[in-house]
């Protein structure tokens, strides 16, 4: 947030520069001040954000670092299951109809403001890592 602000500020402070300062060097000093300044704004704010990436990595509650992939796993469950459904269906038509029935009604139980909130996290989250995945430098 630092950093962004003093970048916002920079053409500003480099024309404040350019008019308090008479000499080369003065104005040479000035900037490097102000280029720090901004420097450790933004190294501030890279080093907040991993503080927060970290305390999740290394936190002794197994939700927090498993809370993604369990959506993946509650999914591969739901596939996987309707193999024994199948069989279900055909030995006992009636009770996988049910089951059938009471799924799709706690599920359309839920809110529809839930499922686009679930939605919009679930692929905004996606797409970040992604893009962060591709931007970040490739280790050879």
């Amino acid at each position: 947030m630092i950093g962004a602000i003093l970048s916002a500020l920079s053409p500003v402070a480099t024309s404040l520069i350019d008019n308090l300062f008479e000499t080369e060097e003065e104005k040479a000093a000035a900037r490097a001040k102000l280029m720090k300044a901004e420097s450790d704004g933004k190294l501030k704010e890279i080093e907040v954000h991993m503080s927060a990436i970290l305390a999740e990595a290394k936190a002794n509650d197994p939700w927090t670092s498993r809370a993604r992939p369990t959506f993946l796993y509650v999914l591969y469950v739901m596939i996987v299951s309707s193999i024994p459904m199948g069989f279900l269906f055909a030995f006992q038509p009636e009770t996988a109809q049910a089951v059938t029935l009471g799924m799709r009604d706690w599920l359309a139980a839920i809110p529809e403001p839930m499922w686009a909130l679930f939605g919009a996290g679930y692929l905004g989250y996606s797409a970040a890592r992604s893009w962060d995945k591709a931007k970040a430098p490739r280790m050879q």
